[in-house]
Formats: C-alpha cells, sequence, structure tokens
C-alpha cells in the first residue's frame, strides 16, 4: 500500500505429500482505484475480503492438482462478481453510463490466448475469453461478436443494467463535473483499475488472466490494454506470467 492507493496483492503456496513441485498463485484488485486517504476500516476490510476469497478459489484449484488456467479464471471470476473491483459487476462506466468490458487469458504452455473487449452482457468476461481461446481460431473477439459465442456456448448473460453500481454511477458523476470533454476527465487513479492473477501449477505450467471496465468516463468503444495479448496479459512457461494493472 501507498499512502495514497491500496495495491492489492496477495500470494499462496502449496506442495502435497511427496511432491516437491510448489504451486504459486498471485492475484491483484487493481493499483490506483483506491483512494486510502478515504479508506474507512469497513471498507478496506472488505477489500482484503473480496481478495481473499479470489485467491482462495484458485488456490483451490491448484491444491487439488488443478492446471494454472483453471486457478486463474476462477480467482478472475470471483473479482468480476464482486462489486467492489472494477471488472465485471461494479466496473467503471462509460462516458455514455454504460459498462464496457474487456477480459483476456493466455496459456503458457502452449502460448494460446484468448481476449474480449466492448461486452455488455455477459456476466463473466473473463470464462469469455477463455472460451475465445478454446473454441475459436481466433485471440480477440468484439461486442456482439464475442456475446453471440458466449450465447452459443451457454456462458451466463444477463441484463447490461447488472453491472451497474450506485458507487460507480457516483464516480462517474464526479468525474463528469471536472472541466474537460467525455474521456479526457480522468484521473490517475481512474487509470489503473483493473483485476487479474498469475498462477504456477504443479506441472510447472504458467498461466495468466486480466479482466478490467476501464476507465471511467472512457468513451464508449474505446480498447484498453488489458484483452491486447502481451501489453495487459502475457504468460510463457519460458520466461513470465503477467497481469498488467
Amino acid at each position: 500500500m501507498t499512502a495514497q492507493t491500496c495495491k492489492p496483492a496477495a500470494k499462496a503456496h502449496a506442495s502435497g505429500r511427496g511432491r516437491t513441485a510448489p504451486v504459486t498463485l498471485v492475484v491483484h484488485g487493481g493499483a490506483g482505484v483506491i483512494d486510502r486517504a478515504a479508506m474507512t476500516a469497513g471498507v478496506e476490510r472488505a477489500y482484503r475480503e473480496g481478495i481473499a476469497a479470489a485467491l482462495l478459489a484458485g488456490h483451490r484449484v491448484l491444491a487439488s492438482d488443478g492446471s494454472s488456467l483453471d486457478a486463474v479464471t476462477a480467482a478472475v471470476a470471483v473479482f468480476e462478481d464482486d462489486p467492489l473491483f472494477n471488472a465485471g459487476r461494479g466496473a467503471a462506466l462509460t462516458a455514455d453510463a454504460t459498462a464496457e468490458l474487456d477480459a483476456a487469458v493466455m496459456d503458457g504452455a502452449t502460448l494460446r490466448a484468448g481476449a474480449v473487449t466492448l461486452v455488455t452482457t455477459v456476466k463473466n468476461p473473463v470464462l469469455l475469453a477463455r472460451l475465445v481461446m478454446e473454441q475459436t481460431h481466433h485471440v480477440l473477439l468484439a461486442g456482439q461478436g464475442a456475446e453471440a459465442l458466449a450465447r452459443r456456448h451457454g456462458l451466463e448473460i444477463v441484463d447490461p443494467s447488472y453491472f451497474i453500481t450506485a458507487r460507480r454511477f457516483k464516480a462517474l458523476q464526479l468525474v463528469r463535473a471536472k472541466p474537460k470533454a467525455a474521456g479526457e476527465a480522468v484521473t490517475e487513479a481512474d487509470k489503473h483499475g483493473t483485476v487479474g492473477a498469475v498462477a504456477l501449477d504443479r506441472a510447472g505450467n504458467l498461466a495468466a488472466a486480466t479482466s478490467t471496465g476501464g476507465r471511467s468516463n472512457k468513451l464508449s468503444g474505446r480498447v484498453g490494454d488489458s484483452p491486447i495479448v502481451g501489453a495487459g496479459t502475457y504468460a510463457n512457461n519460458a520466461t513470465v506470467a503477467v497481469s498488467g494493472t
């Protein structure tokens, strides 16, 4: 943590009896979107509990000999369901007061990746990003095409209003009140709001996943770095796994 922002991150290790290969999971809830000066003890506790829940979801996968890809997907999906974080429900809103969501996953063993952007009706964009990787020959799908894929494969579809929370709408109003045009009135804190996870499984495979609503007051149609493989998300067994924030 810094004096002005909270940079939530957590790490867990586990190894089973008779096994020498450790498992590792690191999750982050975003850097820069939490004003430490305005944070009460209750709010800080809620953030920490949300991070712990994501960590536990992913670690359960690894502890049961699951894959790193399954672990990061599970962890990020928990963040997407928690309205405190800038992903899924509770994500930052566009200048039109809508949520347009981005997500990406990458498998360090195969170097395959999948990503989605401009998603407005899929409850868990990270699951859709994984579908893109596993069920198509593409890497990045956007908007209606991505959502059509989600429907074909039975992902949960929600009304666009599901993602909008009173807290994020208030934040949008505050940004709008600043003397700049739509898409420009963004504080430094607003520029760093994602959630993500990286993992190493017992087989030695790395994976990474990232999800975000992007900047508050962004112009509709804006695509950030999170769904860009190699920019916001990357995993390679030979080197590293990264989820940007």
